[in-house]
């Protein structure tokens, strides 16, 4: 699922006086993507697409919200939560991870996140979930994705990502070649 991009209109919410947010994830076209969106409902963004560039910013200038992936290519995204809570402890964080279960949610909030979302994640449900962490309520969807629709998002966004290669696909996926091609052929559920 890609993040909505900056045309789609931002929920009518009022934005706490500090707009700072970090955004680190190493997948730069979702990196950017993301950015835009957040810029779009008023965020003030940094983007990291590393722990190394997390932390440094963080020491920089700690932001008042921090989105970050757990996984990144030079380490966990847990030690730049860690650094943020201890920086500023009033900071809100949010883990994002295509690797979710309950014992790293429990690790992410003990190192100081506030909230979990598993991936993939839309500009929508991290900017919801920002703003209950601020106090502040959106109204939920009308339409909301069906989980058969969020599943072949993630399929989709795999399969981009891989370049279109069915074999790759269903190898990272874990399923098996076929029932890829199955899932592929098929029109996108509602």
């Amino acid at each position: 699922m890609l993040p909505t991009d900056s045309t789609t209109p931002a929920p009518a919410v009022n934005l706490p006086a500090d707009r700072t947010l970090l955004l680190v994830d190493d997948d730069k076209p979702f990196l950017q993507r993301l950015t835009r969106a957040m810029e779009a409902r008023g965020f003030e963004v940094t983007s990291a697409d590393s722990v190394a560039e997390g932390l440094a910013a963080v020491a920089r200038n700690a932001p008042a919200f921090a989105v970050v992936d757990m996984r990144l290519g030079d380490g966990n995204g847990l030690d730049v939560i860690s650094a943020l809570n201890a920086a500023r402890p009033d900071a809100r964080g949010v883990i994002l991870t295509g690797y979710g279960n309950i014992a790293t949610a429990v690790t992410a909030v003990k190192l100081g996140a506030v909230d979990y979302l598993a991936k993939p994640a839309d500009a929508d449900e991290v900017f919801a979930a920002l703003m209950a962490l601020a106090g502040k309520t959106v109204d939920l969807p009308e339409n909301p994705m069906s989980a058969d629709r969020v599943r072949w998002e993630h399929i989709q966004r795999i399969y981009e990502l891989c370049n279109r290669n069915v074999s790759e696909t269903a190898r990272r996926l874990g399923m098996h070649r076929r029932t890829l091609q199955r899932i592929l052929a098929k029109r996108a559920p509602r």
